[in-house]
């Protein structure tokens, strides 16, 4: 650019600082159903029974997911106690994680200004904002591969040990959390990086060898929790399933079983669903991302698919590989894609600096800031009812941002930066606090425990029957609650039933309590629709069984 951006590094690692604290705002979220409270229940579980190979789900055999989540998970709650913002806490070191390795990999590459934007671009994104309290396994993930990334490139130029020996131990830390995509994502990275360099070479290295032999050094302690609890008892039934080995479930069905079509799971199969999703996830840098995409493609034809010294193909041939292998899948949700996001925030932190000086992406761009205002107003203003203060303080940051727009002083680019920054900002601040702790007054755990607060119930005396949605109040209540199939041999306690299981007892039992919750990951109109919301609940009841006369 031929403009000044003097001071433009500062302000990048500012906007990343707020960033991170409003991720913290996140925290006055409770978790929500269904994965994230399901992770960290299972991280309670395993924190109580001490069970840190083998992995339970409300005592049942657990096998989705790898245990670096847990393990983690669980080692927080036994320092900081049985909280959600403990079992958040490694992630949230994760993000970090990733957001400054995402600077240091585009470092090795690029001028410092395209890095800290690059970080910027991450840190301020959507899916960050949303998986540092929506916690899964995909923060952790993404701070490992991005790790790792760094490392091997920092390697590759320097040839030092030490880099080799931390991607190692990434590499390993990665597919401990979410299985062998961890290893998957450097080769796609690195592959098409050679290739296009003509420097083949680098496929013939005795060092891979050393690099393969610590990952599996690494991975032993989880690979002999799955020969105890599945390959030495072949046959056990997960969701329907006949498991004969938990090893091979890990390294092969579980991931490139969805594209074998060997997996069982099947959902999101269109190969541009991840796109799709990308669409509000990367918000607001997705158009910037496209543009940088198309012009890495550009250039690498106009290069003869040569790239030139001192050019990198890492990040695009990286992400375009993974992409594909993801879209190829059988299975699919939003947020596999996010493995590679510090990919995609590379590729637009370039765009950015090299063409956020032009005009139609700079109206384009405060098109989405406006747009993204206008339906922060609408969530804050009309689903659920909010405090005044906060609608103040709404309308006062609005004006705040106008204001900036009109008067800020600095290049376009500064001013872009600033504005959709921002703009995130506002909006994960204001949705954290005025619409999803009221979103999730209706979420299960919340609904029973008022019940439970009335009636003055204690975990301990309360059996549930004919439903299995009860992880968060597991969780929030610390307590494994007892199924019972037939609540007439109880002697002493309370139901917690649905209306199936209400129908199905008679007049045996006193409803004491009814109530209505919602399944918050399937939001619709119906439910955002105060008029209509209370027809889109699902009746839960506490009973007491019926004194003999």
């Amino acid at each position: 650019m031929q403009t000044s951006n003097r001071g433009f590094v500062p302000l990048c690692l500012a906007l990343i600082g707020a960033c991170a604290v409003c991720y913290l705002f996140g925290w006055v979220i409770p978790l929500m159903e269904i994965d994230a409270v399901q992770y960290a229940n299972i991280s309670r579980e395993m924190l109580h029974n001490g069970t840190y190979l083998q992995l339970y789900d409300q005592g049942k055999d657990y096998l989705d997911k790898p245990p670096m989540l847990f393990w983690l998970g669980a080692l927080s709650m036994r320092i900081f106690g049985v909280h959600d913002w403990a079992y958040r806490l490694p992630s949230f070191f994760f993000a970090l994680l990733a957001v400054y390795s995402t600077y240091r990999l585009a470092l090795l590459f690029y001028k410092k200004e395209i890095a800290a934007l690059s970080a910027l671009v991450l840190a301020s994104c959507q899916a960050l904002f949303l998986i540092n309290h929506d916690v899964r396994t995909d923060t952790m993930l993404m701070g490992w591969v991005t790790l790792a990334l760094w490392q091997l490139a920092a390697w590759y130029r320097s040839g030092a040990w030490r880099h080799l020996l931390l991607a190692s131990i990434a590499l390993a830390g990665g597919m401990m959390t979410k299985g062998p995509i961890a290893l998957m994502v450097p080769v796609f990275c690195f592959l098409p990086h050679f290739v296009l360099q003509r420097n083949f070479r680098q496929f013939f290295r005795w060092e891979y060898l050393a690099l393969l032999v610590l990952i599996g050094l690494l991975l032993i302690p989880m690979c002999i929790g799955l020969y105890q609890q599945y390959d030495l008892h072949p046959g056990k039934v997960i969701d329907g399933k006949e498991i004969r080995s938990g090893l091979r479930f890990f390294f092969w069905t579980q991931s490139f079983g969805r594209i074998t079509g060997e997996s069982q799971w099947h959902e999101n199969d269109s190969f541009f669903f991840l796109f799709q999703n990308m669409l509000w996830s990367f918000l607001p840098w997705i158009i910037f991302f496209v543009v940088g995409l198309f012009r890495d493609l550009r250039h690498i034809v106009r290069s003869r698919f040569r790239l030139p010294e001192g050019e990198e193909w890492i990040t695009t041939g990286g992400f375009l590989l993974t992409y594909c292998c993801l879209g190829l899948s059988h299975y699919q949700l939003p947020h596999y894609i996010f493995v590679v996001f510090p990919l995609a925030a590379i590729i637009a932190g370039k765009a950015v600096y090299e063409t956020a000086s032009g005009k139609v992406l700079w109206v384009t761009h405060l098109v989405i800031f406006c747009l993204l205002w206008v339906a922060l107003f609408a969530v804050v203003f009309l689903p659920f009812p909010t405090p005044v203060g906060f609608k103040v303080a709404l309308v006062i940051a609005a004006l705040v941002w106008l204001w900036l727009l009109i008067r800020y002083q600095g290049t376009r680019l500064t001013r872009l930066v600033v504005l959709g920054v921002g703009t995130m900002l506002a909006v994960n601040f204001f949705v954290d606090f005025c619409f999803y702790p009221r979103l999730l007054d209706y979420q299960l755990h919340s609904v029973v425990m008022t019940g439970m607060a009335e009636q003055h119930i204690a975990p301990e005396r309360l059996f549930v029957y004919n439903m299995d949605e009860e992880r968060a109040l597991d969780f929030y209540t610390n307590h494994l609650y007892a199924h019972t199939g037939d609540p007439d041999t109880l002697s002493d306690g309370f139901i917690l039933t649905n209306k199936a299981g209400l129908d199905s007892l008679g007049n045996r039992f006193d409803v004491i309590y009814t109530g209505g919750f919602f399944h918050v990951s399937t939001l619709d109109i119906g439910f955002l629709n105060p008029s209509t919301r209370a027809t889109e609940l699902t009746p839960v009841y506490i009973l007491r069984k019926r004194s003999p006369r």
